[in-house]
Order: structure tokens, then C-alpha cells, then sequence
């Protein structure tokens, strides 16, 4: 085994390493479906999907190329490792491209002029001695408009780095009414480590 240095990129991501911590990116990647689905050009926006407008099956809405739509999905899906705050909306546009319709491409152009603004983002983990795992998890009741199902997610967080999450769209519909927020905490530090 020979030592080849700094690790600065392994399957797509960037890797920074400098003295606060680790900073890990995709800029490189991104600019890459930009070019390809044609996104380079025009204007960016603040937020990847508008908060007011709930995606639905749009039954009456005119058809898309199904196979642009799913390439464009595949792309965003592979930038979901370093970018969390496309996940969610990208999940939910990924639900329809069996029937893919002009209101979901139009939802996913915003997700990628989001992108393009914020090309730079990704995650950073700072050195820290001490460290606290912290679980977040919540759900939305019956908020999909096609079928009633439910979505719930989590994550967690090692001190205040993001190493773990998910969302999903639950397999069957709720009878009973529950609206809440988990949280769940654990400290590790010097001692506790220890005994591991």
C-alpha cells in the first residue's frame, strides 16, 4: 500500500481539507447537467421549489420527454450526497417520472436555477473534541394530494455536522391523526469514548 496524499476527490465529491475541519462540495459536477440540459444561461433563484405550490400528478397537464425528465432526476439525485437542501423537493419530483408532465419539468428547471446560485454550497465538518449526536424526525400528515400518503423524514447530526438522513414517502395511509416532532439526544465525550 503506498500513501498517495491529500484525498481531494473520491466519487464525485470534492474534498477540501484546511485547519478548521473538512469541507465537502460537488461544484465541479454540478456545472456538468447545467451545460447538458441547457441551464447555463438566465437567471437563479433563492429557494429550489416554491413554498405555496404542492406538486401533484397534473393528470390534464401537458407531457414531457420522459427520458430527459428521468436524466435530469438521475443528476440531481447523485448532487443529494453534498447538497441536503435539494433532497426533499428532488425526492418529490423523482415520484413522477413514469408521467412526467410540463408542471414537474418546470419544478425541476427551478431546482437546477437553484443550483446554479448556489453551485459553492456543500458540507463542512469542523475539528471538534467534543461531540453530540442529536436526531431529528417529523412527518406530514396525509400531505400528498394524489393519495393521502404521508412523507416523514430524519436526520442527524454528530455536534453540529449533518451525517445522516433521509426522507420518504410512507406505503400506506394513516387513520389516526399524529403531528409531532421527535428529538433525541446523546453526548459522547472523552469518557464515555473510552469504553468503546
Amino acid at each position: 500500500m503506498s500513501v498517495m496524499g491529500e484525498l481531494n476527490f473520491f466519487l464525485g465529491l470534492q474534498i477540501k481539507q484546511c485547519q478548521e475541519g473538512i469541507y465537502i462540495l460537488q461544484s465541479k459536477y454540478t456545472k456538468e447537467p447545467l451545460k447538458k440540459f441547457g441551464i447555463e444561461e438566465g437567471r437563479t433563484v433563492s429557494t429550489p421549489m416554491e413554498t405555496n405550490v404542492k406538486i401533484d400528478k397534473d393528470e390534464k397537464g401537458k407531457s414531457v420527454d420522459e427520458s430527459k425528465y428521468r436524466g435530469m432526476i438521475g443528476s440531481l439525485l447523485y448532487l443529494t450526497a453534498s447538497r441536503l437542501d435539494i433532497l426533499h423537493d428532488v425526492c418529490l419530483c423523482a415520484r413522477f417520472q413514469s408521467y412526467s408532465k410540463e408542471s414537474h419539468m418546470i419544478a425541476v428547471k427551478r431546482i437546477f436555477r437553484y443550483l446554479k446560485g448556489t453551485i459553492h454550497d456543500g458540507l463542512f465538518y469542523p475539528k471538534n473534541e467534543f461531540f453530540s449526536l442529536k436526531g431529528y424526525s417529523d412527518s406530514d400528515y396525509a400531505g400528498n394530494i394524489d393519495d393521502r400518503k404521508s412523507t416523514s423524514g430524519s436526520c442527524q447530526f454528530l455536534g453540529d455536522c449533518l451525517v445522516s438522513w433521509f426522507s420518504k414517502k410512507q406505503n400506506c395511509r394513516s387513520r389516526i391523526h399524529f403531528r409531532g416532532i421527535l428529538l433525541y439526544s446523546i453526548t459522547l465525550d472523552e469518557t464515555n469514548l473510552s469504553g468503546l
